[in-house]
């Protein structure tokens, strides 16, 4: 063995110093310096781990309590996995936005997929960078899927090839989905697509997590969380009595308190500009008059021919025929078209055609110009129909109105830009329900309903576009009502009578599982509206419903404490609660 010598030199130029700093006691550093140095390291330390460190990281934002509970919940309770479920406005994409920007500062995530309607992609690509600065990649190109670590796409893009094979073959930290009561049946593409992306934490937004079934809230939990509450049999067994009815109510909240988060807006202790409600009543023109109880005759006798079968078709031309002329021709046109040329209906929509043409002037788009000349703000028109929207365009701009449309059918890029259009330079927007879903207009406060839906959470969804955190004036929404037509009585059996705008999601539901021989609201208006033979037994059968609505609805209410059967309604309202 070979030993080596080491050559060990000292530098002791510094020992004077030393010397002297040790006689004198000091100084031993720069105060300032250490100062420094303690506020970096003090800043780096975790006090309280179920502290999010991300606020420290957020100086710009300023989320509400509920908010910050909702995403410490998420971390702590949660474990990532969550369905956040507030009412429309209450800020869901805040929430995620906490999530993720808490993980990634944590390490805990990197690889992220954010998948939602393609209409409000480049919307969360602005929020997440403006307010949460993360350089979040909108997808346009195939390469995109492996480039970035932060992207958000389309959901009926991403499930297409060749992007469906990309995303499959990735692995994800966390996905997050808006619009995820779109995911309630898994027998769908968008379900099976979900169900297969490999992801550790995943988030769920909706604002309506139960719509029609007790199943649907089953099958979002089982996609988020599987084997949470079971087999399919086993859930059944032992939480369902009917389609729309649970037992077991305390061990279900359980459950989805596990789960589920659920803001209500009363419960929040936020105070929202007030809502103002009002029917503006239009008169129809004797030309105008004519025309709608033409039509309603036609559809009289078609009900009385054909029976319910066409019940839905033909309520929804009665509806038209309200909106305006050029709604109504579309639909005609279109059942005239599917007729063989020797039916006689093709002579008697002729005949409608002929009379509809004697229509000059349309009282709903006078009223609803004067409307907005007397606002001289933005406003925002919902209409049902696609015939109503383009005639609606077309007269706006003959009487000077500048407006622009936004309705399904238009790219991400089209509707993100209609919505600047809209902020920017438009003084109307004219939407389909299309625009009643996800984007936010908060800089608008003025709503017109040129035609009502019969669903209320429609209207809610509209409402919610611009009665929504962020919002600070007082909110005006104009409900029109063409007198003694099928609309005016629609306005006063669900928006007066019955209350539909004070009932909360599933309570509805809940009434029309319990209406005697009821299939769907609309047998219950077209047994009303087409099959009455005068006015007077509309009214009485109007009142007859309006009191079997206010009689279930109180039974149902009066049932709250019952733990053996849960209503759709209690499923709703008791998420979140303690």
């Amino acid at each position: 063995m070979v030993s080596q010598l080491i050559d060990v030199q000292f530098n002791r130029d510094k020992l004077k110093e030393l010397s002297e700093r040790l006689n004198q006691d000091g100084p031993w550093d720069s105060w300032n310096l250490f100062r420094m140095a303690y506020r970096a390291e003090e800043s780096l330390l975790t006090h309280d781990f179920h502290q999010l460190q991300c606020l420290k990281h957020l100086p710009q934002l300023h989320p509400h309590p509920h908010q910050i509970e909702s995403a410490r919940r998420v971390l702590h309770v949660m474990r990532g996995r969550a369905i956040l479920a507030d009412e429309v406005g209450l800020g869901k994409t805040i929430e995620a936005g906490l999530v993720l920007k808490e993980y990634m500062i944590r390490g805990l995530v990197k690889k992220v997929l954010i998948l939602v309607p393609s209409s409000l992609v480049l919307q969360w690509q602005r929020e997440l960078m403006q307010k949460f600065g993360i350089p979040a990649m909108a997808q346009k190109k195939e390469y995109m899927w492996r480039s970035y670590d932060v992207l958000i796409a389309s959901i009926d893009t991403a499930k297409r090839t060749p992007h469906r094979e990309h995303v499959l073959d990735q692995e994800y930290d966390l996905l997050i989905v808006d619009e995820a009561h779109k995911l309630k049946n898994p027998h769908t593409k968008n379900y099976q697509f979900i169900k297969e992306i490999k992801k550790k934490y995943c988030l769920l937004l909706t604002a309506t997590p139960i719509q029609n079934e007790i199943s649907e809230l089953y099958n979002l939990i089982t996609l988020l969380k599987p084997g949470h509450l079971g087999s399919e049999s086993e859930f059944i067994e032992r939480y369902v009595v009917s389609k729309r009815e649970s037992k077991n109510s305390q061990r279900l909240k359980g459950e989805l308190d596990k789960v589920m988060i659920r803001n209500r807006r009363v419960e929040s202790g936020l105070h929202l500009p007030d809502r103002h409600v009002i029917t503006v009543p239009i008169q129809l023109t004797e030309a105008e008059r004519k025309f709608y109880e033409s039509v309603t005759h036609f559809i009289k006798e078609q009900y009385r021919e054909y029976g319910t079968r066409s019940a839905l078709p033909l309520i929804t031309l009665q509806r038209e025929v309200c909106s305006s002329r050029d709604a109504t021709y579309l639909s005609l046109i279109q059942l005239y078209n599917r007729l063989s040329e020797s039916s006689s209906l093709r002579t008697a929509i002729e005949e409608l055609a002929e009379i509809g043409k004697e229509v000059e002037v349309q009282s709903k788009a006078v009223k609803t110009v004067e409307m907005i000349k007397e606002i001289n703000d933005k406003v925002i028109i919902f209409t049902e129909f696609r015939g109503t929207m383009n005639y609606l365009q077309h007269y706006l701009h003959q009487n000077g109105i500048t407006s622009i449309p936004f309705r399904g059918g238009f790219n991400r890029n089209k509707k993100d830009w209609m919505r600047e259009l809209f902020e920017k330079r438009a003084q109307v927007l004219v939407a389909t329900e299309a625009g009643g879903e996800g984007i936010n207009l908060q800089f608008c406060n003025r709503i017109i309903n040129y035609d009502l839906p019969w669903n209320p959470m429609k209207i809610e969804q509209r409402i919610g576009r611009i009665h929504r955190l962020g919002q600070e004036r007082e909110v005006y929404i104009y409900n029109l009502s063409t007198e003694k037509t099928i609309e005016e009585y629609i306005l006063k059996l669900l928006y007066e009578k019955i209350k539909l705008f004070e009932m909360v999601i599933g309570e509805l539901d809940v009434i029309l599982e319990k209406l005697p021989s009821s299939t769907s609201l609309e047998s219950h208006m077209v047994d009303i509206f087409i099959g009455s033979d005068s006015e007077r037994e509309m009214q009485i059968k109007l009142e007859n419903m309006a009191q079997v609505f206010t009689h279930i609805r109180s039974m149902t209410q009066n049932q709250k404490g019952n733990d053996t059967h849960l209503g759709l309604q209690e499923a709703a309202n008791w998420i979140n609660r303690k």
